[in-house]
Formats: structure tokens, C-alpha cells, sequence
């Protein structure tokens, strides 16, 4: 038979480094191991799974544990004359993990009167690019669960009330014995409301709740990107019978742009240049998020270059300044179809100058005197 005094860590079949993880997981399986429920009549059973209680009651807790490991079981609680399960912090919910059994089993810290808090709400909002960037006001229609105006969210009709359950006395919650412990699980009669309405209210059908369609506005801030949320705290679905509402996540996505890219609060673009231009350099308009902007493409640029137009991009969040405009050179190779003949000339020449001659595209008659000449 199983003694008080043995060591706590061996009970689990723990090394005194475990971690607060494996001491959880240790107990869960002796519980499900010696509970009396799976071992009625089994007495030596029913010891097993009180000490390995008392054991994860000393391990899981960060105080008692540090006094055990210095003073061992006389710096730990006495279990003499009963075992006292309010010592415990998550204890009920392991057990309804394990067997099923609803919250609140100690000390009833289920909410009193069917109370409930209402459901966080989603809404996917699509920007622009512009918006993103500058930030925007938006109305969103938000439908959601509110409290029922004729009933004030009891669920009785106008001029009636709800009366108390008697079959758990207004609690929400029924008590029973589980093995030595007692437990408390959700009213069947009731289903946890703690009330029971004779005459439901006609607008929500009882349920203290009429779905309606909310105008709201959201402020976007100046910088967000894609994937960004803003909380609405309280705009979320209303609680029942008086319970807190819940919150509004607005999830932002970005549309791209015909023209720009973002990498942070930097605004990416492609510009474009001519041959001429990349060699001798040349100053071209650039467009940003503020308008055409001049920027000096120096002598001897190469394909794929960047050049950045400081302060041009995106207000950073918070208000710490602003990103960068960053253009990405692409060099312009014109088709010998879209050339003048003197322009096919120059570069004819051009190319004598370097060493390198380029192939001569010539006329058709010059290529027949060639074969009869």
C-alpha cells in the first residue's frame, strides 16, 4: 500500500529537473491510470490515485514546490484528516479532460446565472495600396448577436421573469460524488442558465439575442501591410444574460498595384532608361506616392542598379518617419524595327569604335547585286 510519506518526484516517476510540462503530464496519466471510476471497489487503487494527487499538488505548484525540494514533506502541506482538493490550480480541468467532467468541480467557479461572454468577431478588409500607405477611415456593416431590446436579455417576454431552476437551485451547476471528491457538472434542467423562462420572449425565441446588422467605423492608421489586424475591443458579438461582448478583428489585405511594390515602409518601382542614357547619364522623372519626382541617373549605370528617392515611401507606424522610394534600373534595347536608319547608323559606327561591329542589316537589293554582281 502506497505511504504519505513518499518522495513526491517518485510517486510520478519524475527526476527533480522535470519541467512543469512533464509533471502535468505525469499525473494525468497516473489519474487515468488509478481513478476510481475505472477501479471501483479497489481500495489500494483509490490510494494510488490520492497520492499521485498530492503529489501534483506540491509539483505544480511553484512555491510548495521550491519548499519541498529545500524541506522536503515538512515544507509541504499536510494532507492529515482528508484530502483538501481546493489546494489545487488546474485540477478540475485535468479531470474533465480525462472523464468528461465539466468546469467549476471545485469550489464552483462556473458562471453564476448562465452568463456567457459573446464571440470574438472576424471582418477580411481589402485596401488599397494608397490607403495602406496614408491610411483611411472605412464604415463596415457587422452583423452580430445583440441583446434583444424587448427583453433586456433575460429571454422572458415583456412582463414576465425567469424563476430560478429547482434542480440545481439557480446555480447552472448539479453536485455528485466522484469517488472522494466532489464534483459539479451542468444543470440538465437549466442547461446552466440557473433559470428556467415559462414564457419565452417572442422577438429572440427566449434566447436573450436578435441577430442585427451594426454600421461601424474603423480607423486604419498610416503604414499598416497585409495581414495586419485591428482590434475593436466590445464590437464583437454580445455575451448572454449580461455576459461580456466579445471583440472585432478587422484583418487587412493589400490589392496590388499596377506599378508599385513594398518591402516594409520602402515603395519599390521599375524605371526605365534608354542605352544613351545609361552611358552618359541623364536626369528622369520618377513617379512616387507624392507625385513626379526628379532623380539623376549617374554615367556608366548598369541593368538591375537601384537609386533611392529618400523619405518618398511609406509612413512608418507609430510616426518615425517615412520609408524610401527605390527605383530598379531596367535598360531599354530597342528592336532594329522601331530604329530610324540613322539611329541604326550611329550604332553601326558605334560598335566599329569599340572593335565589336554589330551585324549590318541591309537592304534587299544591296543582298541581290551581291549574288549577281
Amino acid at each position: 500500500m502506497p505511504t504519505a510519506q513518499r518522495d513526491y518526484y517518485e510517486v510520478l516517476g519524475l527526476v527533480r529537473t522535470a519541467s512543469d510540462k512533464e509533471v502535468k503530464a505525469a499525473y494525468r496519466k497516473l489519474a487515468l491510470q488509478y481513478h476510481p471510476d475505472k477501479n471501483p471497489g479497489d481500495k489500494a487503487a483509490e490510494e494510488s490515485f490520492k497520492e499521485a494527487a498530492q503529489a501534483y499538488a506540491v509539483l505544480s505548484d511553484a512555491e510548495k514546490r521550491t519548499r519541498y525540494d529545500r524541506f522536503g514533506h515538512q515544507g509541504a502541506p499536510s494532507f492529515e484528516g482528508g484530502f483538501d482538493p481546493s489546494i489545487f490550480g488546474d485540477f478540475s480541468d485535468i479531470l474533465g479532460d480525462l472523464f468528461g467532467i465539466g468546469g467549476g468541480g471545485f469550489g464552483g467557479r462556473a458562471t453564476r446565472g448562465g452568463a456567457s461572454p459573446g464571440a470574438d468577431l472576424r471582418y477580411d478588409l481589402r485596401i488599397t495600396f494608397e490607403e495602406a500607405a496614408f491610411g483611411v477611415g472605412r464604415k463596415l456593416d457587422i452583423p452580430r448577436l445583440e441583446v434583444c431590446a424587448d427583453c433586456s436579455g433575460n429571454g422572458a417576454a415583456p412582463g414576465t421573469k425567469a424563476t430560478a431552476c429547482s434542480a440545481c437551485g439557480g446555480r447552472g451547476q448539479v453536485r455528485f460524488t466522484q469517488g472522494f471528491f466532489t464534483m459539479a457538472r451542468t444543470c440538465p434542467q437549466c442547461r446552466g442558465e440557473g433559470t428556467i423562462v415559462a414564457d419565452p420572449c417572442k422577438s429572440c425565441r427566449g434566447e436573450g439575442r436578435v441577430e442585427k446588422v451594426r454600421a461601424l467605423e474603423v480607423k486604419i492608421p498610416a503604414g499598416v501591410d497585409g495581414g495586419a489586424r485591428i482590434r475593436l475591443v466590445g464590437q464583437g458579438e454580445h455575451g448572454r444574460r449580461g455576459g461580456p461582448a466579445g471583440d472585432l478583428y478587422v484583418v487587412l489585405a493589400l490589392a496590388p498595384h499596377e506599378r508599385f511594390e513594398r518591402e516594409g515602409a520602402h515603395v519599390l518601382s521599375e524605371v526605365e532608361i534608354g542605352y544613351a542614357q545609361a552611358v552618359l547619364g541623364a536626369t528622369i522623372e520618377v513617379e512616387t506616392l507624392y507625385g513626379t519626382k526628379e532623380l539623376e541617373i549617374p554615367a556608366g549605370t548598369r541593368q538591375g542598379e537601384q537609386f533611392r528617392l529618400k523619405g518618398q515611401g511609406i509612413p512608418r507606424l507609430g510616426g518615425s518617419g517615412k520609408g524610401d522610394h527605390v527605383a530598379l534600373v531596367a535598360i531599354r534595347v530597342s528592336r532594329s524595327s522601331e530604329m530610324s536608319e540613322e539611329q541604326r547608323d550611329l550604332l553601326l559606327r558605334l560598335g566599329e569604335l569599340e572593335g565589336k561591329p554589330a551585324r549590318s542589316e541591309r537592304k534587299v537589293l544591296d543582298r541581290v547585286r551581291d549574288l549577281f554582281g
